[in-house]
């Protein structure tokens, strides 16, 4: 069941959903979903698929990143108003790599209750079965598609943790060459459509990948994950 803060404010729900497979989903998010006044769904042709599938019959309104400035006050005026609202992603935890965190910081500037439905998230499977070090790592999201991504690059090589990144198709082959030059050969994964009937992991170097010895079907969504700077390695300054 949905609650309400002791002042009569709604509470926003921060709702992670399947990343592929619609069985991935929790019980308390699913009642959450069923019960709230509103969901604002980063795409919401997506979570209509998602909610037919559990005979959810909650309203949606659009949020994603190029909206958002002009829809969180009036979603700021629903919460004030005491009615709760979740907030879903495309797929997996929202916050990490989408427009989420921009209402989550406008809540909490208000005291508006912000709650936190753990659940599927795309990086996190795709580490653990990296065979990559997971004791330490840094969370980079998508690189800069063009402008600060040689920077960015340059900045990450001396990076000792594992290094995870999100990748679309139709960069996947470019970032593999890009992490190749600015990094060397280190050792990668890349985990494709994790959860989805066509999921494939990728275990090896970057330099099989770039010299044409493996291939990655160009086609759903990637993670990288990025063996860090190995000890003993030259530090470079950039």
């Amino acid at each position: 069941m949905t609650s309400e803060s002791p002042d009569g404010l709604g509470t926003l729900y921060i709702v992670s959903t399947p990343i592929g497979n619609l069985k991935d989903i929790t019980l308390r998010a699913l009642d959450i979903l069923a019960s709230v006044s509103l969901i604002a769904a980063e795409d919401t042709r997506k979570t209509a698929i998602l909610l037919r599938h559990y005979e959810i019959e909650t309203k949606m309104t659009s949020y994603f990143d190029f909206n958002k400035e002009k829809k969180t006050p009036s979603l700021l005026e629903r919460l004030k108003a005491g009615n709760s609202i979740a907030v879903v992603s495309d797929a997996g935890t929202p916050g990490i790599s989408d427009p989420a965190f921009y209402l989550v910081r406008a809540a909490v500037n208000e005291n508006i209750s912000v709650e936190a439905i753990p659940g599927a998230t795309a990086f996190v499977p795709a580490l653990i079965v990296s065979g990559l070090p997971t004791d330490r790592f840094v969370f980079e999201g998508f690189l800069p598609a063009k402008k600060g991504r040689q920077k960015r690059l340059n900045f990450l090589k001396n990076e000792r943790r594992t290094i995870v990144l999100y990748e679309s198709p139709k960069r996947i082959v470019k970032t593999l060459g890009q992490l190749f030059d600015v990094f060397g050969d280190r050792r990668i994964c890349i985990a494709r459509e994790l959860t989805k009937k066509f999921e494939e992991i990728y275990r090896g170097n970057l330099e099989e990948f770039c010299s044409g010895k493996r291939h990655v079907k160009q086609k759903g969504e990637f993670v990288i994950i990025i063996e860090g700077r190995k000890d003993g390695e030259e530090f470079e300054k950039n």
